[in-house]
């Protein structure tokens, strides 16, 4: 099947705008809660959690940040803590791994995988890929953290915060728009040349998690829909995908947030890659004996 420009638009603005219902209403959630202070009454939940990770107490906030909001609300709170490398690299592994909970379970929703699945399996994962960074001796990190200046948006009433958080969405919204699209039309383009047409299952499933792995679970989940929405993808292939997503992604941008403050990007990647590809493939396994004991993967009929 040749390549179609309207066919690939009309797919991206689909798989774009399905992503962009989630995330600008919950995007001005975020800003709400910044702006009233709300997080701060549930910061005691994570006292426990900066003690296993070896953070000061006053980490709470960060890492309550990271959870609930993002990641730059994570770096606001820690960055005037002066934590030391090793304690970024901490931060940076866990919350790299736990972060946006409710967004990004909600899109992992649309691709049928179960919110609570979702937000267990990241919290889980989080606590499973610091431990190895936590048994590394101090000297692997270096001495000295970088510091830069990173605030979170103040606002003089709450109209203007709306205002503000309106055109913060919307402009997420415009990127997701055009990276979704941009992807799209690429895949499709590479999955119509002659030498790729016997191995198009391949080509969706790569594409999915080279993209989730350099830009994000929200642009990998937006070509997700898409292919499962074309038929290119079981529901099979999407939960082991978003499994492997939801533990290693946008290896890029959210590590080098923390690389600025003297976080080891080479142990942030490649911990967190390992530890997806392990928990994959254990799943995978546990999954082929449970069902089909006597089959081989590729002898189940489709």
């Amino acid at each position: 099947m040749g390549f179609s420009f309207r066919e690939s638009l009309r797919a991206a603005l689909r798989s774009g705008f399905l992503i962009l219902k989630l995330i600008i209403p919950l995007y001005i959630l975020a800003d709400i809660l910044l702006y009233f202070d709300l997080l701060r009454h549930i910061t005691f939940l994570f006292a426990p959690v900066t003690s296993v990770l070896q953070l000061p107490a006053e980490a709470a906030m960060a890492i309550a940040g990271g959870v609930f909001l993002n990641l730059y609300a994570a770096i606001a709170f820690a960055a005037p803590l002066g934590l030391s490398p090793y304690q970024w690299t901490i931060l940076a592994v866990f919350l790299g791994v736990c972060h946006s909970l409710p967004v990004e379970s909600a899109v992992m929703r649309k691709l049928g995988v179960a919110y609570w699945y979702s937000a267990l399996l990241r919290v889980i994962m989080a606590f499973v890929s610091v431990g190895p960074v936590m048994l590394m001796p101090d000297s692997f990190f270096g001495d000295q953290a970088t510091s830069g200046p990173v605030t979170l948006a103040r606002y003089d009433s709450f109209l203007q915060m709306l205002r503000g958080s309106l055109g913060g969405s919307l402009l997420l919204s415009l990127k997701i728009i055009g990276l979704i699209t941009l992807i799209i039309f690429v895949m499709d383009w590479v999955k119509s040349t002659r030498f790729m047409q016997e191995y198009t299952r391949k080509v969706n499933t790569s594409f999915s998690i080279i993209v989730g792995q350099l830009l994000g679970i929200t642009y990998g989940a937006g070509i997700l829909i898409r292919e499962v929405n074309d038929g290119h993808l079981s529901r099979e292939n999407v939960f082991y995908i978003a499994t492997f997503l939801m533990i290693c992604h946008s290896i890029i941008e959210d590590a080098l947030l923390f690389v600025l403050f003297g976080a080891s990007y080479w142990v942030i990647v490649t911990v967190r890659l390992i530890a997806a590809f392990l928990f994959s493939f254990v799943l995978l396994r546990l999954f082929d004996r449970r069902l089909v004991p006597h089959q081989t993967v590729e002898s189940i009929p489709r």
